[in-house]
């Protein structure tokens, strides 16, 4: 027999929970209030009324910043729970709209369109069948307020004051070789033992120069023997054995005889960002393609577990 809920044991409301949530995501009052399209004083009363529902002190100022408690940080692994299923919750329930229909497009770079969007588009399709997503493949960041596109997904964090951003994922990086390049060529003993051994450079070059020093390996230019502008064919070239390559892990580890070349060197990070224009608030169509892309590029597959951050700017 199924246990009854003990609804008289749940003393506070969903409004209260979730701008408590959306404070600990954010890091203060002011970035949640405008999050959650509220004023900062009635975010700052929602939180002070779970404190004072609860019993507990959820967040104490440190100077400038706003820090989490102790009963704040066991707290809040039970409230992104909520805030999870509260999540599937709107989403499933948009998707039973005949109302959500129309062409959504949405630009990534290539190795994204063919590695990560695919599970995203069947997902959408069995949320609203009528929705059209159009995907562009370019590793050219597209205009979003020109409407080049309406959701990008980008490495980046967008500086324009109408776009929004969410930093949904950041992934390890490191350079990769085949087994067969490091079979013909040997293994480099250190980032400083580059001499006869080849890169596999993408359009920008000097981009890829600075990926590398944050790994402390310099390339001279006479290691950049094959270049193309693009990803795909750069890893390809990579898998075949023609050079070293970056990637991030989450893409190297799905592609067999694939080799970090210096494993004990720390991995620097990829970061994803979601980014749309404002019109996201107001189109419902383009609000669930976001939020269906938001829960799978930052689900564990793609980076271990880390909470999303909401940014506008």
């Amino acid at each position: 027999m199924q246990k009854c809920m003990n609804w008289q044991a749940i003393s506070f409301d969903w409004n209260q929970v979730r701008a408590f949530l959306a404070t600990a995501e954010e890091g203060s009052f002011s970035q949640a209030a405008r999050v959650l399209g509220l004023t900062q004083p009635t975010l700052g009363r929602q939180v002070a009324a779970l404190e004072e529902d609860l019993g507990v002190m959820l967040f104490q100022r440190i100077g400038r910043s706003l820090e989490l408690t102790q009963s704040g940080l066991e707290l809040l692994e039970h409230v992104r729970v909520m805030g999870d299923a509260a999540h599937r919750v709107s989403l499933a329930a948009s998707g039973q709209s005949q109302t959500i229909e129309g062409v959504v497009r949405v630009t990534a770079t290539n190795m994204y369109a063919v590695y990560f969007l695919p599970p995203v588009i069947e997902r959408l399709h069995e949320l609203a069948p009528k929705l059209e997503i159009d995907i562009v493949a370019s590793n050219e960041p597209r205009d979003l307020r020109r409407r080049e596109a309406d959701i990008a997904i980008r490495h980046v964090r967008p500086q324009e004051p109408d776009l929004v951003g969410r930093l949904v994922a950041e992934s390890d990086g490191s350079l990769y070789a085949s087994k067969r390049y490091l079979s013909r060529y040997g293994r480099p003993r250190s980032p400083a033992d580059l001499e006869g051994h080849y890169f596999i450079g993408s359009n920008n070059q000097q981009e890829m120069v600075n990926y590398l020093g944050r790994l402390g390996i310099s390339p001279a230019r006479e290691n950049f023997r094959f270049g193309t502008d693009c990803a795909l064919v750069m890893w390809e070239m990579a898998r075949q054995g023609f050079g070293m390559c970056l990637m991030a892990s989450t893409i190297a580890d799905r592609t067999p005889g694939m080799e970090p070349v210096f494993p004990e060197l720390a991995p620097m990070k990829f970061p994803t960002w979601l980014v749309a224009h404002q019109e996201l608030y107001t189109s419902r169509r383009i609000r669930l393609v976001y939020d269906t892309l938001a829960e799978f590029l930052s689900n564990r597959s793609l980076r271990g577990e880390t909470t999303g951050q909401m940014q506008k700017g």
